[in-house]
């Protein structure tokens, strides 16, 4: 999704790498969190991630409604 919706370089993606690295100031992390809930059917609206958190970060939030 990274890739597809925000232009990221694959080859950027880690999960040590902040949002903010990435290029993903707040509204483009609002914009993933929508894609996201949308894509994977949950809710992320009680999730608080700013472009410091990194991609591992965001990997385990997602997962852990996923699983939920």
């Amino acid at each position: 999704m990274l890739v597809t919706k925000f232009g990221t370089d694959p080859d950027a993606i880690r999960p040590d790498i902040p949002l903010h690295r990435l290029r993903l100031d707040s509204l483009a992390l609002e914009e993933l969190r929508l894609h996201i809930e949308d894509r994977l059917d949950v809710d992320l609206e009680d999730v608080a991630l700013t472009s410091r958190d990194t991609v591992g970060r965001l990997v385990e939030v997602v997962h852990g409604k996923v699983s939920a």
